[in-house]
């Protein structure tokens, strides 16, 4: 498999990565040292005790605290379906919590594909009052519990560094956008549906460019120039429905479900179909929130699935506007992907922690299969 140049460090650890097919783990010692020495001044500086309008290196004192949390969490990668929160394996068992999925490919050292994303997720009662929940569809006697989270994510070839158009390969993508969901469970026949309205950007105005650029200044990386060649700006809409379905459960240690979802939109038509095995110590996902009383949680899922593909706007360009300069043409998309996930939650208290490692064949016909992982730090209140 071909690579691009890396600074000395980064060669390094590659070639070692290459002599395992094995996925990583999260190690300090991955980190280039100016990495480490910016990240380390970021964090120090944060912490003095000094007013609360504090800027470091010209930035608010959250920014870079932000930017240094992401050095450190850098090995973190997920598919090219940006992030999902979906599963029954990623249950909260709370009415009111927030979390956050960060994913960047620093994490398996490949930088190409899905380069970043992030996702804020907030779950309330109150936001059932807002007038589109109206016509985000509910299952009748179920607890429904009402969320929104925003979404970016950024896409790149495997050569992001050049001007020059990567035929073959990937298009540069980088898509904004609102999620406003529901999460419907019924206790008494252990099933759950979430549906989600999705509405916002892809192209220049989710802003793919200025943050890969930024990162990659402050941590030594090449800069990369093949922006120019991004997918152009369309509008994202697009509408989904999960079901899940526990089939087989051993009180709260073991539990297997089965799952359907289907998305039609602008951004990506997709369904798909799987089965999650959660094992450990954990509150039943279809059990109500209100009921749940285990504070301590620990276990392991496995989540394989496969996806029909029947449209992705990140590697198709979008459904409106056609002037993109390169695109991967409808008949090389790879239409049917297999997926597997597996990861470790643990929830103690309010506070919710995950990390998860994914493998995914190609999307497209000349594409590369490959494994990511990623992080989710979340908290009820």
């Amino acid at each position: 498999m071909e690579r691009r140049d890396l600074p000395k460090v980064e060669l390094t650890r590659l070639l070692a990565d290459l002599s395992t097919s094995s996925c990583r783990s999260i190690s300090f010692h991955n980190m280039t040292s100016v990495e480490m020495t910016v990240c380390t001044q970021i964090l120090i500086a944060c912490y003095k005790p000094k007013s609360p309008g504090m800027r470091i290196y010209g930035m608010s004192r959250s920014i870079m605290f932000i930017v240094a949390m992401m050095l450190l969490f850098r090995a973190t990668e997920v598919d090219a379906q940006g992030l999902d929160n979906t599963g029954t394996e990623r249950s909260i068992a709370s009415e009111k919590y927030i979390r956050l999925n960060y994913s960047n490919d620093y994490f398996t050292a490949t930088d190409f594909y899905l380069t970043q994303a992030m996702q804020l997720e907030w779950v309330l009662p109150a936001f059932s009052k807002i007038p589109v929940y109206k016509i985000i569809y509910r299952p009748a006697n179920s607890e429904v519990r009402y969320g929104l989270s925003l979404e970016h994510n950024a896409y790149t070839p495997v050569h992001y560094e050049t001007a020059v158009i990567q035929k073959d390969d990937r298009p540069f993508a980088a898509c904004f956008f609102l999620n406003m969901f529901a999460i419907s469970t019924n206790s008494n026949t252990h099933q759950r549906v979430r549906t989600e309205l999705s509405a916002g950007v892809i192209g220049k105005s989710a802003f793919g460019e200025g943050m890969q650029t930024f990162i990659h200044e402050h941590i030594g990386n090449a800069i990369p120039h093949g922006w120019v060649n991004q997918v152009r700006n369309d509008v994202i809409l697009n509408y989904s429905i999960a079901y899940q379905k526990q089939i087989f459960a051993i009180s709260d240690i073991l539990n297997l479900t089965a799952d359907a979802t289907a998305r039609l939109g602008t951004l990506s038509t997709k369904a798909n179909i799987g089965i999650t095995l959660m094992a450990g110590r954990f509150n039943n996902p279809f059990a109500s929130v209100r009921l749940m009383g285990k504070k301590f949680q620990l276990y392991a899922y496995d989540h394989p699935e496969i996806n029909a593909v029947g449209y992705d706007a990140t590697l198709q360009g979008g459904l409106f506007n056609h002037s993109s300069p390169y695109t991967i043409s409808t008949s090389d998309v790879t239409r049917f992907v297999f997926r597997n996930n597996w990861g470790f939650v643990l929830q103690t208290g309010r506070l919710y922690l995950e990390y998860y490692q994914s493998y995914m064949t190609k999307e497209f016909n000349t594409g590369m299969d490959f494994h990511n992982g990623g992080i989710q730090i979340g908290f009820a209140f």
